[in-house]
C-alpha cells in the first residue's frame, strides 16, 4: 500500500471531471488517498486530515489555520485555475510548501476559443448564420464587404502568461505582428519571444485584434477604461478571454452599442449575466457563456498535471507541470472569478 498520505478534496470539481480512469489509478498507486469524493470533505475531518498529510489536492485552501500545524505538508495542488486571495503564501514560502495552480491546463482550450472568436468576428460568421436562418442571406462578394482575414494583421496581447503563450503558437500560421503589454514581464523577455513590448495606449491604438489575457490583480481592476477602448479602430476586434475584472464593462457595452468596433466576449462581471443586460442585444459582439475553459476532455489535463507533479513532489523533486505561486506576485492576485449571482 502507498505510504504517502494525500488529502484529495477537489469540490467544486468532481473526481471524474478532472481524473481520467488511468490517472485515478495512477493516483491510487502513488499515495494513500484521504476522502477522494465529489462532495466537500467535512471541515472537521479535513482539518484533522491535513495535519499529517504530505499534500492536499483542493479547489482552494479552506482548512483555516491547520496549515500552521501541518508539519509534513509539501504542496497544495489547486484545481480551481487561479490563486486565492485569502491565503498565507508568505508562510508557505518560508516553509517551502509549494502552492501549485492548474491554470496551465486551461491555456490550450482558451487559446483555441480565442482564435475561433477572432476569426468568427472578422469573417462575420455568426451574423451570416443568423441571416441565413432568417432567409435574408447574401452570397459571395456581396456577403463579404465588411469582412477581413487574420493573416498578416497586427495583434495585441494584454497579458503574456500561459494563455497568451498558447495563443501565440496557434497564431503562427497567420504571420501576425504581435505587440504585448504586460507590466509583470521585462521588455527583454517579451522581445525574446518574438513580440514587441508597448504601452497599453499604443497597443489599443495600433492593432486590429486585441486579446485580453491578463489575470486579475490588485493593480488592474477596470484597467481598460473608456478612454482606452475608444482608441480601438472601427475595424478592430476586441477579445475578452481572461476575466472581466480588467475591463470597464459598462463602457465596453456602451461603445459596442454605438458600433465602434467588434468583440468576442467569454467572461462577464457577473455570472450568470442578468437577462436584461444590454450586451445581449449588441449585434457586433459574439457572446459566450464562460465556455472557453470547460471542455470535458481538456479538464482531464488537470488531473494528469496533478498526478505528474504529485509524483515529483513526493520524491522531493520540483513540480514542472503546474503553475507555482511566486513570492513576487502573490500579493497582487485579485479574486479570480466573476461575482456569482442568481437570476431573479
Amino acid at each position: 500500500m502507498a505510504q504517502h498520505k494525500v488529502v484529495v478534496d477537489p469540490a467544486f470539481r468532481k473526481m471524474g471531471e478532472i481524473f481520467s480512469e488511468l490517472d485515478r489509478r495512477r493516483l491510487e498507486d502513488l499515495c494513500s488517498i484521504v476522502w477522494g469524493q465529489d462532495e466537500p470533505m467535512p471541515e472537521s475531518e479535513a482539518r484533522a486530515a491535513v495535519l499529517d498529510a504530505e499534500a492536499v489536492v483542493c479547489s482552494q485552501w479552506r482548512y483555516g489555520d491547520s496549515i500552521y500545524q501541518a508539519r509534513r505538508l509539501k504542496a497544495i495542488f489547486s484545481v480551481s485555475g487561479g490563486f486565492q486571495t485569502d491565503f498565507d503564501y508568505e508562510y508557505c514560502h518560508q516553509r517551502h510548501i509549494q502552492y501549485l495552480s492548474c491554470a496551465p491546463a486551461f491555456g490550450p482550450q482558451v487559446a483555441e476559443m480565442a482564435l475561433g472568436l477572432a476569426i468568427a468576428a472578422a469573417r462575420t460568421i455568426v451574423t451570416a448564420d443568423r441571416d441565413f436562418r432568417a432567409g435574408t442571406e447574401t452570397y459571395l462578394w456581396d456577403s463579404n464587404q465588411d469582412t477581413f482575414t487574420l493573416f498578416d494583421k497586427p495583434v495585441g496581447f494584454i497579458g503574456f502568461g500561459g494563455l497568451a503563450q498558447n495563443l501565440r503558437r496557434l497564431l503562427q500560421p497567420f504571420r501576425p505582428r504581435i505587440q504585448v503589454y504586460d507590466p509583470w514581464l521585462s521588455d527583454g523577455y517579451i522581445r525574446s519571444q518574438g513580440c514587441t513590448p508597448v504601452s497599453l495606449p499604443e497597443l489599443m491604438s495600433q492593432n486590429r485584434f486585441v486579446f485580453v489575457l491578463a489575470v486579475p490583480s490588485s493593480d488592474n481592476s477596470a484597467m481598460i477604461d473608456r478612454s482606452l477602448l475608444e482608441r480601438l479602430g472601427p475595424d478592430a476586434v476586441f477579445l475578452l478571454m481572461s476575466r472581466a475584472h480588467v475591463v470597464d464593462f459598462d463602457a465596453l457595452t456602451d461603445l459596442l452599442q454605438q458600433g465602434r468596433f467588434r468583440a468576442g466576449i467569454d467572461v462577464f462581471p457577473e455570472e450568470p449575466l442578468a437577462p436584461d443586460h444590454p450586451i445581449r442585444d449588441v449585434d457586433n459582439a459574439i457572446l459566450s457563456a464562460h465556455r472557453a475553459g470547460s471542455v470535458p476532455e481538456a479538464l482531464w489535463d488537470i488531473g494528469r498535471m496533478v498526478v505528474d507533479d504529485l509524483e515529483a513532489v513526493l520524491n522531493d523533486l520540483p513540480a514542472r507541470r503546474m503553475q507555482p505561486a511566486l513570492p513576487q506576485l502573490t500579493g497582487r492576485y485579485a479574486r479570480n472569478a466573476a461575482r456569482r449571482g442568481r437570476r431573479k
